[in-house]
């Protein structure tokens, strides 16, 4: 029996700029935490294992970026899987990906699912953004992973902002929490700095959750990385139980102001997400999604 009663922790995350070391003990000093707490699942910013700067950086050689990346199977994964293995939890961190095949130096841009078993595996970011496209290659597969309250379902930042087909997709396959692991900069000190990202990031998160009807958790980097100000707000939204049809949202933990480091958790009751637009109707006996309707616009 599916699981419906999920604690979930999300991380505001400084990185110490291109000191992997650092960033993983204080990964893992998060991820204790959280579990003792109670955590069941914790989500950490995308590219928070080295920082998000150092891999847009032109200066540096693409030759040093592979040397700073790692596979998932390798020494910085092993360590938070034994974490995640002592507290049965699960836990979703970004950072650059190398293949396991030596010879290929691709690189992506990847968000990886620990669990209490071990590496489950990643996901690829599809939709690179900018100056990402500089260092990472498009990934080209979703990733949903099963645990005791579904499947669970990563997009990566501008994958969530931008194309809502891929959160849309999961919900159609099943998912209930999909996860946003982002890095979203505050553009400090132009003025008015902080309203543009409010008015950037919360609402396109805000709106995952009104027309999917799903719950929607998203990790951001906060404070000065290298030289880019990361504006925080890491928070989980669901929706929220009103006498009305419509659905509505609430902030289960976090909010969009919030830029100062930390933990944001809360327990949330994965039923509310009924995925309204993806179940058998009474009156006609079919969703009101019609994917294969849609595949003919292409």
């Amino acid at each position: 029996i599916m699981k419906d009663i999920i604690t979930v922790a999300v991380v505001n995350f400084k990185v110490d700029a291109a000191d992997k070391e650092s960033n993983l003990s204080r990964m893992c000093g998060f991820t204790e935490a959280a579990a003792k707490r109670g955590a069941d699942l914790i989500l950490f910013p995308e590219m928070c294992l080295y920082g998000y700067d150092y891999y847009v950086d032109e200066t540096v050689s693409q030759e040093d970026k592979i040397r700073s990346a790692e596979t998932i199977d390798g020494p910085s994964c092993s360590r938070i899987a034994e974490i995640t293995e002592k507290y049965g939890v699960y836990v979703v961190f970004g950072m650059a990906e190398k293949l396991k095949d030596s010879d290929d130096a691709t690189l992506y841009n990847s968000a990886v699912a620990i669990g209490p078993e071990g590496v489950i595996g990643a996901y690829q970011k599809m939709h690179p953004f900018e100056t990402e496209s500089i260092w990472c290659a498009k990934g080209d597969k979703p990733f949903m992973f099963d645990t005791p309250w579904g499947p669970i379902s990563v997009g990566i930042c501008f994958d969530t902002y931008q194309f809502p087909e891929l959160m849309r997709h999961y919900v159609y396959k099943g998912s209930r929490l999909y996860l946003n692991p982002t890095a979203v900069i505050e553009e400090i000190p132009k003025e008015g700095s902080r309203q543009a990202f409010i008015d950037y990031y919360a609402p396109t998160l805000e709106y995952g959750v009104l027309c999917n009807t799903i719950y929607v958790a998203s990790a951001n980097l906060t404070g000065t990385d290298i030289v880019d100000y990361f504006g925080g707000g890491s928070c989980i939204i669901g929706p929220k139980i009103t006498p009305f049809y419509e659905t509505n949202l609430h902030y289960y933990a976090g909010n969009k102001d919030n830029v100062q480091e930390g933990i944001h958790m809360e327990t949330i009751d994965l039923s509310l997400a009924t995925r309204r637009l993806f179940v058998d109707k009474e009156i006609t006996g079919e969703p009101d999604y019609r994917p294969q309707l849609y595949k003919k616009f292409l």
